[in-house]
């Protein structure tokens, strides 16, 4: 009965929310709000960004000066492409177009002597000055000759002496061998003396080599020079004792006419090379200054090394050059142009006028309506600022040699000579233009004009009806 009492007679009632703390919902819906009002401050701002009104025209119409101006401020359809573009041409021409192999090159003499000494002794007197010119033979030093002069009479007195002893020994020689043909004397003491004359004439010889020695010597006490040149720094003064082993020597002499430039080319350059040598043909060789812009002295092709060097692949070649006028130095650096070949009636225009790209090298040839084509073509020989074009162009043709970074295929162009022949007309055009933009209703000649009119005001309604929907 108990447990039958605790069991409730009546439903389960459910227990009601208990009242929500006061302050809650307030916060939630002040922040949803602000960030309402944040998005529409940054869409406002963007389509205020966007619209510019500070920037437009009260009436709503933009000029058409001003609506051409922001087309090509912004870049308008075909604004700087049909703009003519003013270019320097050049014709192409027929010419002579040399095949040249340009290299460096040292200036090198063909006589390069250390005059030395070569007896020892006192160096009594230096007869030149230096820097001097000095022509083969001319006396450049004396050495004291006086110890060689003095062993030079000891030699011819030695020599004397012996060559007496030589006579009375041929005149015994006679009269034994008169004796032994009357048997008076034995065949030995024949031979003996015949013995003895050979001897003596042997020293006597010898004697007169050493006064050959001697005289040599007193030659060399005189030192002259080996080559004509041109003198250097002394070395050593007079007074001083000087030897043959003297490292530096007593002067420098250089030969300066002719002279000679070494230079070098690539092996594949050989067959060109080699074809006019074989036949005799002087090849013309031109020097020219450090910067390769000053002819200094022209010459020819002497001579080819006999063999290649392997570390470089190149050849070695000296050009000879009569110098008159001294302008090659020896070891001077130079610019070597060896003419090889000639090529007649070919056609050329200027390096500048030559582009390369992707596809090889092209030229812009003029059209006679004023407008370029783009054109590949074959380089052939190039000759410092002259280019022969192999194939691709003709004779008379026009081609950009200056300001072809501003063209493409089928753009025009304007010269500067011709220029005051249109300046007139362009001048007329744009007054045309200005004023139909201003009356905006005349036709003809000013439909351009009117059309940009009408798309400025077109373009002004169309911001009013944005700005009054925005409101």
């Amino acid at each position: 009965m108990d447990k039958e009492e605790k069991r409730p007679d009546s439903p389960r009632r459910d227990t009601p929310p208990a009242p929500a703390p006061s302050g809650g919902p307030a916060p939630r819906k002040s922040r949803g709000k602000l960030i309402a009002l944040a998005i529409v401050l940054i869409v406002a701002a963007i389509a205020l960004l966007r619209w510019q009104p500070w920037n437009k025209n009260p009436s709503g119409a933009a000029s058409p000066a001003a609506a051409s101006g922001a087309r090509m401020r912004h870049g308008g359809p075909g604004a700087m492409a049909n703009m003519p573009q003013p270019v320097s041409v050049a014709t192409a021409r027929a010419g002579d177009m040399p095949i040249v192999i340009t290299a460096l090159g040292t200036v090198t003499p063909l006589a390069d002597v250390t005059v030395r000494t070569q007896l020892s002794g006192t160096l009594q007197s230096v007869n030149f000055e230096e820097g001097q010119m000095v022509k083969k033979g001319d006396v450049l030093a004396q050495i004291d000759p006086r110890p060689y002069q003095i062993s030079l009479a000891n030699a011819e007195g030695q020599l004397a002496r012996d060559q007496a002893l030589l006579a009375t020994a041929r005149l015994d020689l006679k009269r034994y061998q008169t004796l032994l043909a009357q048997d008076s004397i034995a065949s030995q003491q024949v031979d003996t003396q015949a013995s003895l004359v050979k001897q003596y004439e042997g020293t006597v010889k010898s004697d007169q080599a050493n006064i050959d020695t001697y005289k040599l010597d007193l030659t060399y006490a005189r030192i002259t020079a080996p080559v004509s040149g041109r003198v250097g720094l002394r070395q050593v003064d007079a007074g001083n004792y000087v030897t043959p082993g003297d490292t530096n020597g007593i002067v420098v002499l250089t030969q300066l006419q002719p002279i000679s430039v070494i230079f070098t080319t690539s092996e594949d350059n050989l067959p060109s090379i080699m074809k006019p040598l074989r036949t005799g043909t002087k090849m013309s060789v031109s020097a020219y200054d450090r910067s390769n812009t000053t002819l200094l002295e022209s010459g020819f092709l002497q001579t080819i090394d006999n063999q290649i060097d392997t570390t470089t692949g190149t050849v070695k070649l000296r050009a000879s050059f009569a110098n008159d006028d001294q302008s090659l130095f020896p070891n001077q650096f130079v610019n070597a142009r060896l003419l090889v070949d000639t090529i007649h009636d070919a056609v050329i225009v200027p390096t500048s006028a030559v582009l390369n790209g992707s596809q090889g090298s092209y030229v812009y040839v003029i059209k006679p309506d004023n407008t370029v084509t783009v054109r590949l073509v074959k380089v052939g020989p190039v000759d410092a600022e002259r280019t022969s074009i192999a194939s691709g162009l003709a004779v008379g043709e026009r081609v950009v040699t200056d300001g072809s970074d501003r063209l493409r295929e089928g753009s025009t162009i304007t010269i500067p000579a011709e220029r005051p022949k249109h300046a007139s007309g362009a001048s007329g055009a744009s007054g045309a233009s200005g004023a139909s933009g201003a009356s905006g209703e005349k036709g003809g000649a000013s439909s351009a004009g009117a059309a940009s009119g009408a798309s400025g005001a077109h373009h002004g309604h169309r911001r009013k009806a944005s700005g009054a929907e925005g409101q």
